[in-house]
Formats: structure tokens, C-alpha cells, sequence
């Protein structure tokens, strides 16, 4: 009798037992649901790689039914916690500006999509796998012509100038970031595109917001849990010469010289070759540039050039090639040198049309709608 009492306990053990392991593992109850282990930080040496934005060339309408695909995911989706940043009043300014180009750059005049933008930066600043200022995150890769992490970084997008007011609007947008505003509809995403675009990195991130035609991503697993994101800020922020033109702070931090070039060309200015002046045709009261670039050049150095030339006139074409021999001396071109055009840009303020198109047969871009067609 003792003996039996002995193993009816042993069972009833057992059963406690195995319950209680299931239980934990997330295993019991209904539906499998039950108290889930929370994630085990790996070790501190291995962080996720950052990809850069690099883009799949696929269509437009392609790239939206494949974003479609990729399914919502919205357990676990929580806010981030309040930013305040903690640098002095210079290194404070210098990051509210990188922050205010990026927001404006990247979302338009736009204060919904700059707080989705501004909350995305913060949650990378945060993040073991990216740098611990503002601006270096802002900046990350804009060394590269293409594949830089904010795309206006790199792409010449800097050489155009919004109005003081949405200037304005976006350096006090992003104080509000600096001072502890959370958009709490992005969650802890750290990545984000339109929806129109497919960079290569879509499929091993998960999709956890949409707004509006943006949507916004984290890592799986650990790197995309609270727990990661708790990286110290440096609160130092080194001048960056590409916003000379946009931020007194970052101008007065650079050397002189340096200073002066990024103010007169924010990415670099191409050499006109064959000749100092570039050859003008004035036809029916619209100028029309043309020019020699220079071969050497940066691609996005094209659009500081015309923009340059164009100046202030409410009707400019400009339009750029590098072999000299097939440069015409104006609007009328054979198909042999418009096939060879490099680079052309078009401003209508009237029609409130403004473009600028690239040979991508000669320079590669991420965004196949700046590509001319052929």
C-alpha cells in the first residue's frame, strides 16, 4: 500500500512537472498561449549588420505587390521610450539640424511623416548596431554615391532648398524629438521605405507599421525587443560638412576653406570642360542650357551645377553630356546625341513642375524613376 502511495506521488510530480515546463515555454493553455520566456540578449560582440539602402529594379507596381505580401506584424509592437538628449547647447543644435534635414528631406513639409522619420532616427541612435550621435547616424554612408542609409544624404537632394518657414517648422519639430516626443505608431522600428521602392533587406525584417505610403520595419527576434535598444548617446557631435549651407553650427565647426565649398556647392560642383562659360541658346524667351560635364564628376554633382546655372528663372533646361564631340549647341539634337545625353534637369514654376534624370546607362541609380526613359 505504502509502495503504491509512493508512485501515485512520483506520477502526479512528473505531471506537475511537465505543465509547468510547458506553461513557461508559451506551450499551455488555449491556442498554445501561455508566459513566453523573454528573449536572451546574445553576446555583445554580435550585432545585427546594417545593410545599405540598396534597391531591387523592379517596377513600381511590382515593388508595391511584393511590400504586400510581406505579412503585418503587430504583437509586441511597443513605443519607444522618451529621448532627451544630452549634449551642450552647440552639440545640441548640431544634432537638431541633422535631425531637421532629415525629417524634411525625407518626409517633405510634413509634420505626421517628419515625428515617423525623427522616431526611426532615435531608434537607431539608441541601437548597439549603429553610431551614438544624431548627425553620424543621419550621415551613416554618405561618403557612398549610392547605398547611403538616408538616401538625401547622397543623392544631391541637399542642393535644393526648402522655404525658411518649412525650415523652421522641422528645427522645431525635431526639438520636440530632442526633448522626449515619441510617435508611438512606429514602435521600435528601425527601418523604413516607401512602398513603391524594394530594398534588398525587406524580407529579413519584419514589417510593423504603415503610414501613409511608408512602411516601417524591425529586426526579429532580440535586436527588435526593448532590451536592445538601450545604447549610450554620446551627446558629441562632430560638424558635417554637407549641412555648411543649411546650419550656422555646422559651417562654424568646419575648417575655412572647407567651410566655403560646401556653402557654394553642398556636393561638390563638376568642372565645366571646353571652356569656362557653358553654351547658351535662348528660344522663345526659355533658356536652354547645355554643357560638358565633366566625366570625373559625382553624378549628384550634376544637379548642384544646374541649379546653379538655372539661378532664379522660373523657365530653365539644362541638359549635360560628357563626350564633348556629341554635345549639341542647343535644343536640336539628332538620336545619336540625345541617346548620349548624361544628365538633364527641367524647372517650370508656373506648371510647378520641377526634374532631374540621369543616363543610367552610364551612372547607376537606386531610384529607377530618375533614369531617363529610352
Amino acid at each position: 500500500m505504502w509502495r503504491d502511495w509512493q508512485a501515485w506521488l512520483f506520477v502526479l510530480l512528473a505531471i506537475v512537472a511537465i505543465v509547468a515546463v510547458l506553461h513557461a515555454s508559451g506551450q499551455g493553455g488555449p491556442g498554445g498561449r501561455g508566459v513566453r520566456i523573454a528573449p536572451v540578449a546574445p553576446p555583445a560582440s554580435i550585432v545585427p549588420e546594417v545593410l545599405p539602402m540598396e534597391l531591387a529594379p523592379i517596377t513600381e507596381d511590382d515593388a508595391r505587390a511584393a511590400n504586400a505580401k510581406i505579412p503585418l506584424v503587430t504583437t509586441g509592437v511597443v513605443a519607444a521610450r522618451p529621448f532627451i538628449y544630452g549634449g551642450d547647447a552647440d552639440n545640441r543644435g548640431r544634432a537638431r539640424d541633422c535631425l531637421a534635414a532629415a525629417m524634411l528631406y525625407e518626409a517633405g513639409d510634413d509634420s505626421g511623416g517628419q515625428r515617423a522619420v525623427g522616431q526611426v532616427i532615435i531608434n537607431r541612435v539608441r541601437h548597439p548596431a549603429f553610431p551614438k550621435s544624431i548627425c553620424a547616424v543621419v550621415f551613416q554612408g554618405s561618403e557612398r554615391t549610392t547605398g547611403c542609409q538616408f538616401t538625401f544624404t547622397c543623392d544631391g537632394a541637399l542642393s535644393r532648398r526648402y522655404s525658411e518657414a518649412a525650415w523652421t517648422r522641422a528645427q522645431v519639430n525635431a526639438e520636440i524629438v530632442l526633448a522626449g516626443g515619441v510617435d508611438p505608431r512606429v514602435g521600435l522600428a528601425t527601418h523604413y521605405h516607401t512602398d513603391w521602392v524594394r530594398p534588398y533587406w525587406s524580407d529579413s525584417l519584419e514589417k510593423i507599421a504603415i503610414v501613409d505610403t511608408h512602411l516601417f520595419f524591425r529586426w526579429p527576434g532580440y535586436w527588435g525587443t526593448p532590451g536592445a535598444f538601450r545604447g549610450a548617446v554620446a551627446g558629441v557631435e562632430t560638424p558635417v560638412a554637407k549641412m555648411a549651407a543649411l546650419s550656422p553650427l555646422h559651417m562654424a565647426g568646419l575648417p575655412d576653406e572647407l567651410a566655403a565649398e560646401e556653402v557654394d556647392a553642398v556636393v561638390g560642383e563638376p568642372r565645366i570642360t571646353g571652356g569656362a562659360i557653358p553654351g547658351q541658346v535662348v528660344s522663345g524667351g526659355r533658356e536652354t542650357i547645355t554643357v560638358t560635364l565633366d566625366r570625373k564628376a559625382t553624378p549628384e554633382s550634376f544637379v548642384t551645377l544646374a541649379l546653379r546655372l538655372c539661378g532664379t528663372r522660373e523657365y530653365c533646361k539644362f541638359m549635360g553630356w560628357t563626350n564633348p564631340v556629341l554635345k549639341p549647341e542647343g535644343e536640336a539634337m539628332n538620336d545619336m546625341q540625345r541617346a548620349a545625353m548624361t544628365f538633364s534637369y527641367l524647372r517650370d514654376d508656373k506648371a510647378g513642375f520641377e526634374k532631374a534624370l540621369w543616363n543610367c546607362s552610364e551612372y547607376k541609380r537606386d531610384d529607377l524613376r530618375q533614369c531617363m526613359k529610352r
